[in-house]
């Protein structure tokens, strides 16, 4: 990062962003590292000439400013003025658009999940256009407080659920369809051009990473930027949402698939992508076999950082053991059911 460039990390909710946003500031091998004083949300991350002057925009330095998970149309129209006052100066920058994306399927399960213990983003602004989106543009699906303890059913029954097909409205030009105003023109068109528009703001980033492919993101984000991590990123065969699907069935699973066919589409459109500029980078790198294998420089220690129980560094710890609580407890569950068809 030189001069005035600036990371923009946008962060889609349950994809991986909050580990991703622990590595930016607190895993990149810097000059300047960032500060990140304990029992602070937020860090500093200022370039090594400057005392104001910041290279990261995200949730972990300037905090959610721009609206609670802002998508592209709020952070398109809000970064540059936010960095103005942060920095007391008005300055010509050069943004860098970064996000990461999930296997719809697990993305939607994990964010029910999420809303079912409690979980709202109720403070999320959704501007558009000039404006806050109205109830009338966006009405709740719940009445109480939040929605916990809702059903799956109940999750994908509500059309206004914004979990449904998130990525592709987050990362869409949302003004290209009057904003949140659905019926400003027929449901096929509107669609259409999300995803249009969300694909193309994909290829325009400088980077984006896949959950389900933690080190070739991993290779591609220190390619394009020239930063180094010093641990290599986790890769979560089990989750929550892996659990759960298991369990629902191949029907529900399909109705999810069916509720989410932009998110299908963006996400197989992604994955070619990933892959075409993965091929790339791989091709131009003359010592791709070492840099590929030795990503964050811990190779066969990974294992020894993860029961070392680092979670400042390595939040995918906890989730590793949350969920051999969670595998345990129903493998006790299965065994209290086989003993007592028995008596």
């Amino acid at each position: 990062m030189k001069g005035n460039d600036v990371i923009v990390f946008l962060h889609i909710q349950k994809t991986g962003g909050t580990s991703f946003g622990r590595h930016l500031v607190k895993d990149l091998d810097l000059i300047n590292p960032c500060e990140c004083k304990k029992g602070h949300k937020r860090c500093k991350c200022l370039r090594p000439d400057s005392e104001e002057k910041f290279w990261l925009f995200s949730r972990y330095t300037t905090g959610w400013k721009c609206g609670l998970h802002a998508d592209w149309t709020e952070l398109t129209n809000c970064v540059d003025s936010v960095m103005d006052e942060s920095e007391k100066s008005v300055t010509k920058r050069r943004y860098f658009y970064i996000t990461l994306l999930r296997d719809p399927v697990s993305r939607f399960l994990s964010e029910f999940r999420h809303v079912q213990r409690g979980a709202t983003w109720k403070s999320s602004r959704h501007w558009c256009g000039g404006r806050i989106a109205t109830l009338v543009e966006l009405p709740s699906c719940y009445e109480d407080d939040d929605w916990r303890d809702v059903s799956l059913e109940e999750f994908m029954g509500c059309e206004h659920n914004l979990a449904i097909n998130r990525q592709t409205r987050m990362l869409a030009d949302l003004t290209l369809v009057g904003c949140y105003n659905s019926s400003s023109m027929p449901a096929s068109e509107r669609n259409t051009i999300l995803l249009e528009s969300a694909k193309r703001n994909l290829r325009e980033m400088a980077f984006f990473g896949l959950s389900e492919f933690q080190k070739i993101s991993q290779y591609l984000f220190e390619s394009t930027f020239k930063l180094h991590f010093m641990h290599p990123f986790i890769q979560l065969n089990e989750t929550h949402s892996s659990l759960m699907r298991d369990e629902i069935g191949e029907d529900l699973v399909a109705k999810i698939n069916k509720i989410n066919y932009l998110d299908i589409k963006l996400y197989s459109y992604a994955k070619q992508l990933l892959f075409d500029r993965f091929n790339k980078m791989k091709a131009m790198d003359s010592n791709f076999t070492y840099n590929f294998k030795n990503l964050g420089n811990l190779g066969q220690n990974e294992e020894k950082f993860l029961l070392a129980n680092n979670t400042e560094i390595f939040p995918e710890y906890r989730i590793l053991k949350k969920i051999e609580k969670q595998k345990r407890k129903k493998l006790k569950m299965k065994s209290m059911r086989n003993t007592t068809s028995f008596t």
